[in-house]
């Protein structure tokens, strides 16, 4: 299908509208606007040069979707009709690429689609959480009630990331700073002190030889060195693409030390919330189970949760299902086991998300207690190394002298 803008009268406000709608035609276009009660006064193809280049260099962030999905909740619960509704946000959103994935939702909503339809075209944008929560609101007629969930569902999930994005940096960024300052001490200083033994006649001690060595090889051959580290990360980038790549990285998450604990509970969290979400919303148990699987993010806990659907099928309760798994922590089948004895399923699980999101929180604030320390004898060892290969050779240096 093509997409065209168009300048149509609105037959029913008389108003001057522009805006774009896709169409295999032109006349089929026309006709679409005609069917929708708008007079066309001009049609013509959408050049795509910027949306091309908006699709290669945009990106939707997760506070682009909130966004979205608040404000499309709002309009409609404010009793807009849903293609008008998405027309208003499609106006009011700043991110060009969202923009044109809201366009052609709301083109595919005036050709007659399902709101769920249209979006699932998008799943790069637009999760299976998301279309299923969207399906269960035009299957009860509680679409703005299913928007506002997504949206909360969204915001504890950008929430979640970012705190264990914010545990992963400050170490990334000491760690990055003691390389560097090898490197330049390395480039910069060893040389001379080489030079200065070299003027003396002295022979350089073991330690100082072998950085000496290392030094001259990254300047002599620093495009080797450069070559040998991109082609390591293309082929380690390549491997964690694969099955066995994906289910190595995401196996040493779940057992790395330090962060292990905050990983399981993050994927707890997400497990639990994202049930609860969809559960209070009326999708079925199995469908639930299905849609988790796929959006927790991690092979070995969604071989988990497709184990538990399989014994769920055949009779068996949830939280017994799930009891035995390796990964999952002993709360969230004993809330279940509850919920299922209450008949409040997702209540239970919502209880048992905010559990583990709080505990991820202390989790986080643990780690960045733990992790300083460790850091700090790391940068000690690095000083001690580079005192011991400059500094030390230089001080033998002038004792000999003054002898």
């Amino acid at each position: 299908m093509k997409k065209y803008s168009y300048e149509a009268r609105d037959g029913a406000s008389n108003k001057i509208v522009k805006s774009s709608v896709q169409a295999e035609t032109e006349n089929a276009a026309a006709k679409l606007l005609i069917a929708q009660g708008f007079v066309p006064l001009k049609i013509e193809v959408k050049d795509d040069k910027q949306n091309i280049f908006s699709r290669i260099s945009g990106r939707i962030t997760s506070k682009d979707k909130i966004i979205f999905t608040r404000q499309l909740a709002t309009l409609i619960g404010a009793g807009l009709p849903l293609a008008q509704s998405l027309h208003t946000v499609m106006e009011q959103t700043q991110n060009k690429r969202m923009q044109d994935i809201v366009q052609e939702v709301a083109s595919d909503v005036e050709g007659g689609k399902s709101l769920s339809d249209a979006f699932s075209k998008h799943p790069e944008i637009f999760n299976k959480v998301f279309v299923a929560l969207i399906s269960a609101g035009e299957a009860s007629g509680t679409m703005d009630e299913a928007l506002k969930r997504i949206a909360q569902q969204q915001e504890k999930d950008a929430a979640m990331l970012s705190k264990v994005k914010g545990a992963l940096t400050y170490p990334a960024i000491v760690l990055t700073v003691i390389v560097l300052v090898i490197a330049f001490m390395l480039i910069a200083v060893v040389p001379q002190v080489e030079g200065l033994y070299k003027d003396l006649r002295k022979d350089l001690p073991l330690i100082t030889q072998v950085m000496v060595n290392t030094a001259n090889f990254f300047i002599s051959y620093w495009w080797l060195a450069i070559i040998i580290v991109a082609i390591a990360g293309y082929f380690l980038a390549q491997y964690l693409k694969t099955d066995s790549g994906i289910k190595t990285k995401d196996q040493f998450k779940l057992n790395v030390p330090l962060f292990k604990g905050m990983f399981r509970k993050l994927y707890m969290a997400r497990f639990t919330r994202t049930g609860q979400t969809l559960l209070s919303t009326g999708v079925p148990m199995l469908d639930m189970l299905r849609i988790t699987s796929d959006s927790v993010n991690n092979v070995i806990i969604s071989a988990g949760i497709k184990r538990a659907a399989d014994k769920v099928k055949g009779g068996k309760a949830l939280s017994a299902s799930i009891k035995n798994e390796e990964y999952f922590l002993i709360m969230v089948p004993q809330m279940i086991k509850i919920g299922e004895q209450s008949g409040k399923v997702d209540e239970m699980m919502g209880k048992c998300a905010q559990i583990y999101e709080d505990e991820l929180d202390e989790e986080i604030k643990a780690i960045s207690t733990a992790i300083e320390p460790v850091l700090m004898v790391v940068l000690g060892i690095v000083a001690m190394g580079m005192v011991g290969a400059i500094l030390f050779p230089i001080y033998n240096l002038v004792s000999g002298i003054n002898v």
